[in-house]
């Protein structure tokens, strides 16, 4: 049977992460700087560990004034600070509820970025690796963040989108443009299908773009996304697709 990983972003300090929880099989918890508390942090992790649900860090940009998705011009040094401090809070947080951490998928603006930029990129790569060579490195499929972390023999999670439209080089339409967001269930669980069982996306111009589907990212900061949880999984389940980290 085919199988695909489904995964959100959990402890932002939404009040629908436990009944998410119950429909994922990986979870993206974030480590208190963009969004979210160590409460929400210990919480997610404890409802993830209740519905046996795969955990990742979710660690941004420190600016929680823009919910980490605007670029920070900050140093090296300063951004790997604010990376290892977020990784070891939630580590720390894992082993004291005994749910093992198994990779890391930067958060908004930092996803983005690393997406496209080589020097971040193989930056974060290297303190994946660093900080732990067994977890895995979770990004954007095709983006030079799974690249660089291929070079140093960091294993990868493929990500692809179900409500976010696409460009014809594979990257996401930035969210500053009015169309970036697929707004109707229909064509979200259309391109879904579409990405899991072609390996292809149709962009916005209508180019069909080869993409990777390990694992599929649905928004879960609303409280419509249960009920689009419900429908994706009802859908793969029809097309004989099982949930599965």
């Amino acid at each position: 049977m085919k199988t695909v990983d489904l995964n959100a972003d959990l402890a932002e300090g939404m009040a629908i992460d436990a009944e998410l929880l119950s429909l994922l099989s990986s979870a993206n918890i974030a480590c208190g700087v963009h969004a979210g508390s160590a409460v929400d942090m210990q919480n997610a992790l404890r409802w993830a560990k209740q519905y046996q649900v795969r955990v990742g860090a979710h660690p941004s940009y420190p600016d929680r004034e823009n919910f980490g998705r605007e670029v920070m011009n900050i140093s090296d040094d300063d951004l790997v600070a604010h990376f290892r401090y977020q990784l070891g809070a939630l580590q720390a947080l894992c082993q004291r509820e005994n749910v093992p951490l198994r990779y890391v998928k930067p958060h908004g603006a930092l996803y983005n970025q690393a997406a496209k930029n080589a020097h971040l990129a193989a930056l974060l790569a290297r303190e994946v690796q660093c900080f732990d060579a067994n977890l895995k490195l979770m990004g954007l499929s095709g983006s030079l963040l799974l690249t660089e972390a291929h070079k140093i023999g960091l294993e990868t999670i493929s990500e692809v989108f179900a409500d976010r439209r696409y460009q014809d080089d594979g990257t996401l339409v930035p969210r500053s443009q009015p169309n970036a967001q697929i707004e109707t269930d229909e064509e979200a669980i259309a391109q879904v299908l579409q990405m899991v069982q072609t390996g292809t996306v149709t962009s916005e111009s209508g180019k069909q773009v080869t993409i990777k589907a390990d694992s599929i990212c649905l928004h879960g900061d609303g409280v419509h996304a249960l009920a689009f949880a419900q429908k994706i999984r009802q859908t793969l389940a029809q097309q004989g697709i099982a949930i599965m980290a």
